[in-house]
């Protein structure tokens, strides 16, 4: 036996024992093989085996059998698998104890072979004895390695090598599974040894680097991957066998062989340990994310682009003004789609033409609206020579943006050599087919190209701001010409009256916010009445747009009209309601008060509803008499008193119908200050009704200054910046006529008077040095005197009144009105009122409370209205 040790040798570690046993038990075989074939001798043959040996996953275990057939050594590898202790193993007949007695029969001839001197070698069931670990009868299965050999003496014996079957299954079965999973894996399988080198690698990851598997052993990460990207995945890998700590979805990027294309994968990293659970390297699992960060950065371009397109669609459209429209696209997209980015809208455009240049040449002028810059304000130099806001220029024919002007389809034009910009998209501005302008988006060197993508957003993004922008010319036309018709509807220059100094304002809404809006109804006017009267007029038509313009026109000329027929204010505003009620009827004023006569459900969209208020101003007695039809009220303000509210009834408004409006005579003093004025100037979100006519009557507190200057400083003074309404304010100063101006007679009923009457008009003529009027002076009031008498009731008055023109009134008792008709050539009578409209500038008639007045007018000498010669005016009868 001196092949075989006597005994083990004792250690701690039952592992580094159970492997000293394996080791005496081999030792005979190996050393005789190795000094059989001369092979390397020395200590370096017989050191331990290395952590991760194929020792710690399988049960080995060895013992040797002397010539009695008996038990004579037992290691302690032995008395692990079998887990019977040495001293009671030794002295046992194995066949005795571990077979099965079905079996031992054919055990103890195998035995007696054995002790002849033959090798065997197979696979035997065994049982545990009675007693065993508290066991009864428990059946293994081992494989037995049975070698002869010698005592000292010389004696056949035996030494055998005992393998767990069971646990080398396992072990052959999860090494099937693992070659199945290492070898037929999708992903890029790395066994990486502590040194962080490969030192198996799986087909999968060999198809991508090129080489067969074996061809990667030994290579590291430098060997795949730039140098930066090396060190960072080498140190993580440090990292992991250092720690234990596992690494999920690290990305790697680098380059595979035979490619220019970058590449993504995801890595999972995690350590690998032994048996004995000491650390022998690292798991690499790699999979290729690139076209999955492809999809991704697709897909983070879509939402990137599709929240660009929400904002533009809340941001771009708010106002309905063209440069602010531009400026809001440009607000947008820089610098979330690019660097720099300008807006040229066509100049005629901007100035109002009618029908944009549309599908021009290109080459036609544009204007530079909007320009936004995210480097720094640099100047815009992406399609040539740069362009300040607000100037006109012109692309030359053959450039890329005048193609795209041409065309109507985007151009990419690059950067030039050695500038900022790396390429420029000129994408024009297209709404309803017609071409208004021509957005250029420019992004600097070192920002990602414009892709196919980017190219379709820009055209997205410049078609919304298009359409916006042509909303804002067509809302724009539309309120310049309301606005035109409005101001057109509205007295011309500056109004002039007789006694009266006239100043005026009229602002529209959002006049002074610069903002575009509609235009209101609001309207005021000054209009000349017979006998140096005047009639004072302020409205408001409610709502706002063309059609309270439209209305605003139709009040004011029914106003005019009537005041030519000289009613009384009452009377006019009962007139304008009846025709206010009949600007909603498909039949007008008719039709409407047929309908007032049955009941019926009102249309609130075809009610036109205004508030007016309607004075009329004697000059001669400076007496004013007011009506109002659910006006505010009109201001006076008397020389040295506070300005006060006159309070006249103000009725319902004009539309509304059913109620009499009520008249208040109101007697002005020489100086006074008279306002009327639209709920606009004291009315707005911030400030209420009655703050604001508080505002308006304190800023009244110093009339003395001229008019235009009292004007001005309300304006300035009240807040009439809100631009919510328009605003209109109508100031007159009281200037009564002279004393010396009025010539006023009383001629009793004979005829007599005809010629008294000549005699005082002459002689007040030439009073006021008028001798070239004498003479049709005399005539005129020789015929309306003589048509009192023959016509008229009761006493006749005669009056003379100067002032910017001669006018002379006779009043008489009678209520009938004379009649202008046209006389035959056989007729005596009849031509008198047919001469008095030859020779006057104007004449008429109206009604007083007490019968009529009969009056014409003439041009004073030195106007621009020249004298009608009496001569050729009577010939002219005949």
């Amino acid at each position: 036996m001196s092949e075989i040790p006597a005994k083990s040798t004792e250690s701690e570690d039952p592992s580094e024992g159970a492997r000293a046993g394996a080791a005496d038990g081999l030792a005979s075989a190996v050393g005789g093989a190795l000094a059989a074939d001369g092979s390397r001798t020395g200590d370096a043959m017989w050191q331990s085996s290395p952590p991760g040996s194929i020792y710690d996953y399988i049960k080995v275990a060895s013992f040797s059998i002397g010539p009695d057939g008996l038990v004579d050594q037992w290691s302690l590898r032995a008395e692990h698998l079998f887990g019977i202790r040495a001293d009671r193993a030794v002295g046992m007949d194995p066949i005795e104890a571990f077979i099965d007695p079905r079996h031992r029969e054919r055990g103890v001839r195998k035995m007696a072979e054995i002790l002849d001197g033959r090798e065997w070698t197979g696979v035997v069931p065994f049982r545990l004895p009675r007693g065993v670990q508290g066991e009864c009868g428990h059946e293994g299965l081992a494989e037995v390695y049975v070698m002869p050999t010698r005592t000292v003496e010389g004696e056949k014996a035996a030494v055998c090598i005992v393998v767990d079957v069971r646990t080398l299954r396992s072990i052959e079965t999860d090494l099937a599974a693992s070659q199945a999973i290492f070898g037929q894996s999708p992903f890029g399988f790395l066994l990486i040894d502590p040194d962080l080198r490969v030192r198996r690698a799986n087909q999968r990851f060999a198809s991508i680097f090129g080489g067969s598997p074996d061809d990667h052993r030994g290579k590291g990460v430098h060997d795949y991957l730039q140098r930066a990207e090396a060190e960072r995945v080498a140190a993580t890998m440090r990292r992991v066998l250092e720690t234990g700590n596992s690494i999920t979805d690290m990305h790697v990027t680098g380059f595979v062989p035979g490619s220019d294309e970058r590449r993504h994968w995801s890595v999972n990293l995690y350590r690998v340990h032994s048996g004995s659970g000491r650390p022998i390297g690292i798991a690499w699992l790699g999979i290729d994310i690139t076209a999955r960060r492809a999809a991704a950065r697709e897909a983070a371009a879509a939402r990137r682009n599709l929240a660009l397109l929400n904002e533009a669609g809340a941001r771009i459209g708010n106002s309905l003004d063209l440069e602010t429209t531009a400026r809001q696209l440009l607000d947008v997209v820089v610098p979330g789609f690019c660097d720099l980015a300008t807006v040229d809208l066509y100049q005629g455009l901007l100035v109002g033409d009618e029908t944009p240049p549309g599908l021009a040449d290109g080459s036609a002028e544009l204007r530079r609206v909007a320009f936004a810059s995210a480097v720094s304000d640099a100047p815009f130099t992406g399609t040539g020579a740069p362009v300040a806001v607000g100037a006109v220029h012109h692309y030359p024919f053959n450039s890329s943006c005048a193609d795209a002007l041409r065309t109507a389809r985007p151009q990419t034009v690059p950067g030039e050599d050695g500038g900022l910009v790396q390429s420029t998209l000129a994408v024009p501005m297209v709404a309803h087919d017609t071409v208004v302008g021509l957005v250029q988006f420019a992004r600097t060197k070192g920002s990602e190209p414009f892709g196919e993508r980017d190219r379709d957003l820009a055209v997205e993004l410049a078609a919304r701001a298009a359409v916006c922008i042509d909303n804002a010319r067509l809302y724009r036309r539309e309120h310049e010409r309301a606005l035109i018709l409005q101001r057109s509807l509205l007295p011309p220059g500056d109004p002039e009256a007789s006694g009266l100094d006239i100043a005026c304002r009229y602002l529209p809404g959002n006049a002074n916010t610069g903002r575009p809006s509609e235009v209101g109804g609001d309207w005021f006017d000054v209009i000349e009445l017979p006998g140096h009267r005047t009639a004072l007029v302020v409205g408001d038509v409610m709502g706002r747009g063309l059609r309270a313009a439209v209305a605003m026109g139709e009040l004011r000329t029914a106003v005019r009209t009537l005041a030519q027929l000289d009613l009384e204010p009452a009377e006019v505003l009962a007139q304008l309601d009846e025709i206010a009620r009949g600007l909603g009827a498909p039949g007008g004023v008719q039709q409407a008060t047929r309908a007032a006569r049955r009941p019926r459900e009102a249309d609130l969209s075809e009610v036109y509803l205004a508030t007016c208020v309607y004075a009329v101003y004697d000059s001669v007695t400076r007496r004013c008499t007011f009506a109002n039809a659910g006006h505010l009220p009109p201001v006076l303000v008397e020389p040295g008193e506070p300005a006060l509210m006159l309070d006249v009834p103000p009725g319902l408004p004009l539309g509304v119908g059913g109620e009499p409006f009520e008249e208040v005579e109101v007697e002005l003093p020489e100086g006074a200050l008279l306002a009327l004025y639209t709920d606009g100037l004291v009315e707005s979100r911030d400030h209420p009704l009655d703050e604001g006519l508080q505002a308006f009557v304190t800023a009244l507190s110093d009339p003395t200054q001229p008019l235009e200057d009292v004007c001005d400083g309300v304006l300035n003074t009240l807040d009439t910046h809100h631009g919510e309404d328009d605003i209109a304010l109508l100031m007159a100063r009281v200037q009564g006529l002279p004393t010396e101006s009025v010539g006023d007679w009383t001629l009793p009923r004979e005829p007599r008077s005809v010629g008294r009457a000549r005699e005082y008009a002459r002689a007040q003529l030439l009073s006021w040095d008028m001798e070239p009027l004498v003479d049709t002076t005399e005539l005129l009031v020789s015929e309306l005197v003589t048509n009192a008498l023959r016509y008229g009731e009761g006493e006749i008055r005669l009056r003379l009144l100067l002032d910017r023109t001669l006018v002379c009134e006779v009043w008489d008792a009678g209520l009938v009105q004379p009649r202008r008709r046209r006389a035959r050539d056989t007729d005596e009578g009849g031509r008198g009122l047919q001469l008095v409209g030859l020779l006057s500038a104007a004449w008429g008639s109206r009604r007083t409370p007490r019968g009529k007045t009969v009056w014409f007018e003439l041009p004073l000498p030195g106007g621009e209205t020249g004298l009608t010669d009496p001569a050729e005016a009577l010939l002219s009868l005949f």
